[in-house]
């Protein structure tokens, strides 16, 4: 599987972009995307802000602020964790648009911040059944902040958790789920 990872030489952090390759090269291959999907990871280490992005599906294009891959106790140094845990998700996320069984979630501009936050839910939760450190706690708060402090919330939390094979309408029905339970 070609992964090209830009720039190829970092100036302003600590990153080398072998150990992204190889990092995106195993993530490709654990979470089952086309081995023959060309992959553009591209950093810009010009601002230690942590926003990930995916601009493009084929060519797979994912576009990552340095922020996003660096180790928080460690700044401009890669962290291997952080990176799985945000490169990982996005990968999860292009699987789901490439499968005609998922349905077609819109754009990734369009997504309510809801249904953002239940397909990430969704998306880290299949990468820690794959062995990868996940912070559960971090996306219940996340999705708690979206859909409100109630059991409704937590039971549709889990649901999306402990779930494999999930449609898109399925995670809207989830979310929705949830968001009926708010007080009106």
């Amino acid at each position: 599987m070609p992964v090209e990872v830009q720039p190829s030489s970092f100036s302003m952090v600590f990153f080398d972009a072998d150990e992204i390759r190889g990092l995106v090269e195993g993530l490709v291959a654990d979470i089952g995307l086309p081995p023959d999907l060309p992959v553009r990871i591209e950093v810009d280490e010009t601002t230690p802000m942590g926003g990930a992005w995916v601009t493009a599906v084929e060519p797979l294009v994912i576009s990552a602020e340095s922020g996003a891959l660096e180790d928080a106790k460690r700044p401009r140094q890669l962290s291997p964790e952080s990176a799985t845990d945000v490169i990982g998700k996005l990968l999860f996320s292009v699987r789901d648009r490439l499968d005609p069984a998922f349905g077609h979630p819109p754009p990734d501009d369009d997504l309510s911040l809801q249904q953002s936050a239940a397909w990430e839910t969704y998306c880290v939760a299949r990468l820690g059944r794959l062995g990868h450190r996940v912070q559960r706690q971090r996306r219940l708060y996340q999705f708690r902040n979206r859909h409100g402090f109630t059991d409704a919330a937590d039971a549709a939390f889990d649901q999306l958790w402990t779930s494999d094979h999930l449609s898109w309408d399925d995670i809207q029905r989830i979310s929705q789920h949830a968001l009926a339970a708010l007080p009106a």
